[in-house]
């Protein structure tokens, strides 16, 4: 045995074999982590040496060092990559919620790969407010006044009521004091500000009466907020947005509206549920809006405020808007996101997000016969495939009680239970999500249409049987 073990290379030696013949490795990977990955793998060949599993001729130098190489190719360079999401949820806030279009990555490598005018004005050599690149427009898509831009809409919660509601009370409705994911509550976020959270009506039913009863003097702004991921039905009542602007300005005081997601097209044409525009809530003279970036918009993560421009250019001076401002990224991925909603048509078709919510289910259907047929002719009686129609969803707390007619390709392992197939999907190079329904697994193709993506899914599902 020890003599055995006395052929192991060093590390160093190991290393210096891949230098010498500039081993693609070497030059990928830092040295730290190269020699992490050797020594794991030189300690897993001692412990097969004491059990008896390796004899001296699988101890070559030359074949040693090609078994490291594969081992180490065996290792993703970094935790945080590429998945592909079989689950049918659009806005899967696990996996990072919108797809960005082309369009927007492309702007990210353009301007964010060398220096940029992020905050330089080239008309005039001076500095200039970094979400100019994005202001105008907004005020051609929405018809807001003016518009600032922080990294989520939790924080535009928090900086909207911070500038124009510490000390004072903010008007809203019970059944709007929701819970988002992460444990982020609106209650909380109130408090937190330093307003004053002023309740009213019940959880179901909220009257204009209970409004006018609660405003007094201290009373800074009334609040309207979407509910976002969940619905109330059966017996209950709200107040109507124009109602609440018209009482607002009665005594003087601010209209915020937190719209959530926010959308900048109409999606009940695609059979989803109705839901006001973001420009039909400007037009009806809302004080502030806010919505997300990075849900049915379609772009990078941001939280984005509309409003008078006396009113943002108050937000801009408050020191908290330093702390929740975006970066070059942001900026960058979103005015080729919102570029790209001046056609509607191009909207439609270059937003990935977009395109996943509208594209038609028979289009859906085709992609999963071709990837059922593929499927069958390497798994041979590995599993039972077949082709089924789905339910996707938006996610994202996006219309959260409805559900998109969809197709997915069911699997039904025969040499694993379910959840080993599910988790050596896990472990491929991309990963491959999907979801347990009645002992199969599912890949629903609304998350998964685009043919490069389905290339890659029908190679890591070779991968997994290949392994039986």
């Amino acid at each position: 045995m020890n003599s055995l073990f006395r052929k192991i290379p060093s590390v160093d030696e190991c290393l210096n074999f891949f230098s010498d013949k500039e081993n693609a490795l070497y030059k990928s990977i830092p040295r730290k982590i190269l020699k992490e990955h050797i020594a794991s793998f030189f300690d897993d060949v001692r412990r097969n040496i004491k059990k008896g599993r390796l004899s001296s001729s699988e101890l070559d130098t030359v074949e040693l060092y090609s078994k490291v190489i594969a081992y180490i190719k065996t290792i993703p360079i970094s935790s945080f990559r590429k998945v592909l999401n079989g689950t049918g949820i659009i806005l899967h806030t696990n996996m990072g919620r919108s797809v960005l279009a082309k369009e927007a990555l492309d702007a990210i490598s353009q301007t964010c790969g060398s220096y940029s005018n992020l905050e330089l004005s080239l008309k005039s050599g001076l500095r200039e407010n970094r979400y100019e690149h994005v202001a105008s427009l907004l005020r051609k898509l929405t018809g807001a006044e003016s518009s600032v831009i922080v990294n989520n809409n939790a924080s535009s919660v928090l900086i909207v009521l911070d500038t124009f509601c510490k000390n004072k009370e903010v008007v809203i409705s019970r059944g709007q004091l929701v819970e988002i994911g992460g444990s982020f509550r609106i209650p909380e976020v109130i408090e937190r500000s330093g307003s004053l959270l002023r309740e009213v009506g019940c959880t179901n039913c909220v009257h204009i009466k209970d409004y006018q009863k609660a405003i007094h003097q201290e009373t800074a702004a009334i609040m309207k907020v979407h509910t976002s991921n969940y619905r109330l039905v059966g017996f209950s009542k709200d107040v109507d947005t124009g109602e609440l602007i018209s009482l607002s300005r009665e005594n003087n005081i601010l209209f915020i509206e937190d719209l959530g997601s926010g959308s900048l097209l109409d999606f009940s044409k695609y059979g989803l549920p109705s839901e006001p525009t973001i420009q039909s809530v400007v037009a009806k003279g809302s004080d502030i809006i806010m919505f997300s970036g990075d849900k049915v918009l379609g772009g990078p993560q941001a939280g984005i405020i509309l409003g008078k421009k006396s009113l943002i250019d108050r937000i801009v001076s408050n020191p908290l808007y330093r702390a929740l401002r975006v970066d070059k990224l942001t900026v960058a991925a979103l005015e080729a996101t919102l570029q790209l909603y001046l056609d509607e048509s191009i909207a439609f078709n270059a937003i990935p997000t977009v395109k996943m919510m509208t594209v038609d289910v028979s289009f859906l259907l085709e992609k999963a016969e071709y990837l059922a047929k593929e499927l069958k002719l390497f798994c041979n009686e590995k599993a039972d495939v077949a082709v089924l129609q789905s339910r996707a969803k938006v996610g994202g707390g996006s219309f959260p009680e409805h559900e998109i007619s969809s197709a997915a390709v069911s699997i039904k392992p025969l040499v694993c239970s379910v959840e080993t197939f599910r988790d050596l999907l896990l472990e491929t190079e991309p990963a491959l999500i999907g979801r347990i329904h009645e002992d199969c697994f599912y890949i629903d193709l609304r998350t998964v249409f685009d043919d490069r993506e389905l290339s890659l899914a029908l190679e890591v599902l070779k991968q997994v049987f290949m392994a039986f």
